[in-house]
């Protein structure tokens, strides 16, 4: 019978080998946006296929509205699941 400690430690290193789906959202958000958008942005949620991205300020929340369909387009190629992007003021620290 193994002991707790060898099976925790078991579990513990098959999560630090395991990778993350090539159709993660968040990941797919960060290949997407530029490295002054991601500044400004953070993923919060993915929920039958919304994404909740907050943003720290008005003005770039207006600016990232206004690319959503190319934003949209560009993340939907890579993973179908993704419908609609929901952007809103909100903690990006």
């Amino acid at each position: 019978m193994d002991s707790v400690k060898d099976i925790v430690a078991d579990l513990m290193r098959g999560l630090k080998n395991r990778k993350p789906p090539k159709d993660d959202p968040e990941l797919l958000l960060k290949k997407a946006l530029s490295k002054e958008e991601l500044r400004h942005t953070k993923f919060r949620y993915f929920r039958r296929g919304i994404l909740g991205i907050a943003v720290d300020s008005s003005v770039r929340l207006y600016n990232l509205n206004l690319h959503k369909s190319g934003l949209l387009a560009k993340l939907a190629k890579k993973s179908p699941v993704i419908k609609d992007i929901r952007f809103y003021i909100g903690e990006t620290t």
